[in-house]
């Protein structure tokens, strides 16, 4: 039977027209769908009115699509589309993902299946699912999608290819393509979902920021000094801040170019970033009000390098722990409070010693607190500018701090300027 039977078939089952019907199923078989797989889906995209006399989802536009919706129809040029590996039911499943967007606004998709298309392309997913994800609808496209390709492109007032900047990237963004500098790289080994993995992890920057990734499949071109062109990278969330991921379905080439990278971090009120969920690269200046318990000379596990209590790892038991320096300093600025987290290097500089002081200093007092009694002494009261990583969850806000120093600001000159803008 020819192309033009079936859809004359098809048309005069559905009652709908034929040339719609032919222009559909031309697309489909274009992109080695088969005849017979093609008819059905056509047939879930129309409703062939025999299940039930459910007919085809409502045709929607992208911004009308709420969580609430079951399913629809929907016309969209597609943004991004790039290929993830998920364990899905205890099997490794392939999907593509990333948005898709029309005149009114963009929705995030997940398609089950390899349908083909490409950013660039317009599609009409007849029957697609809505699920809620993160708050947001998102489509599902499956095996009970009819899924069509249109000759007409639509106008959209957004750009496809997934081209960021590390700034703009959000977790849960999909399929995006990035410039950047590797800052900084090490291989580590880890416990994955199939045993012991090789995977890469550091520190990702351009002009904009910087961002922490995880390169899952190693690839040699990723290398400290090492500029790079990334396709195809999806974001999560990694302790409360965005982390950039590179996949086995990666794209990863070496740029002939250096990658500029700003080496200003974002300046924000204490408030005004713990507010924000969890922030990479920002410093933020505050009045140290409080030195918290466990700060000064601690001990670390042998094993994962965890704090421990009593010589007691709550993952190890019994371990011999290893001497270590550390402050977690409590910074308040008005507007909110955070714990300035201080490494043994930094620890060193507001202490005044090293580790042999430290612990010579509690040999001699019998009393290992007074390495943080000295430190209460030296930095309570101070204002400190601080720069890291502020994460936030159910136990607070807490900034790693890559640089701790005391304000030089002008405690008179920062309220003249406060006290005008008021009266402004």
């Amino acid at each position: 039977m020819e192309l033009d039977d079936h859809a004359e078939e098809l048309a005069s089952d559905l009652g709908v027209d034929k040339e719609e019907v032919k222009s559909d199923l031309q697309n489909l078989v274009e992109y080695s769908v088969p005849v017979d797989e093609a008819k059905q889906s056509l047939r879930r995209k129309y409703g062939d009115g025999s299940s039930g006399g459910g007919g085809t989802p409502s045709a929607k536009n992208v911004a009308d699509i709420t969580p609430e919706d079951g399913s629809v129809t929907v016309t969209g040029t597609v943004l991004t589309a790039g290929k993830r590996s998920i364990r899905y039911q205890g099997s490794d499943h392939v999907i593509v993902e990333g948005q898709l967007a029309d005149e009114t606004g963009r929705i995030d998709y997940t398609a089950w299946e390899d349908f083909g298309f490409e950013a660039g392309d317009t599609i009409t997913a007849g029957n697609a699912g809505v699920r809620e994800w993160d708050g947001e609808p998102e489509l599902n496209v499956g095996e009970s999608t009819a899924l069509s390709f249109e000759s007409d492109s639509l106008e959209v007032p957004y750009e496809s290819g997934g081209e960021a900047e590390l700034t703009d990237l959000e977790a849960g963004d999909r399929a995006r393509t990035l410039e950047v500098a590797v800052l900084e790289c090490e291989r580590r080994t880890i416990d994955g979902r199939d045993g012991e993995t090789e995977i890469l992890s550091g520190v990702l920057g351009d002009e904009s920021g910087r961002l922490p990734f995880t390169n899952w499949d190693p690839v040699p071109e990723i290398e400290a000094g090492a500029s790079v062109r990334i396709e195809n990278a999806y974001v999560q969330e990694f302790r409360g801040v965005p982390e950039v991921n590179v996949s086995e379905f990666s794209r990863v080439s070496a740029l002939d170019r250096e990658i500029d990278v700003g080496s200003d971090a974002t300046t924000m009120d204490v408030g005004e970033a713990v507010r924000t969920g969890g922030i990479y690269d920002v410093e933020l200046v505050g009045n140290a009000i409080a030195i918290r318990d466990g700060s000064g000379l601690i001990q670390r596990c042998p094993e994962c390098y965890r704090v421990i209590q009593k010589g007691q790892c709550r993952t190890h038991g019994d371990v011999d722990g290893i001497d270590d320096l550390r402050v977690k300093a409590i910074l308040d600025d008005g507007t909110g409070t955070v714990t300035a987290i201080l490494d043994d290097e930094l620890t060193q500089q507001v202490y005044g010693g090293d580790l042999e002081d430290a612990l010579e200093a509690a040999r001699e007092a019998m009393d290992q607190e007074v390495v943080a009694d000295e430190i209460r002494e030296n930095v309570v009261g101070r204002e400190y500018r601080v720069r890291g990583h502020l994460s936030v969850d159910e136990y607070g806000a807490n900034l790693d701090a890559e640089t701790f120093e005391e304000s030089d600001d002008d405690p008179a000159a920062r309220a003249t300027a406060f006290l005008e803008e008021v009266d402004a």
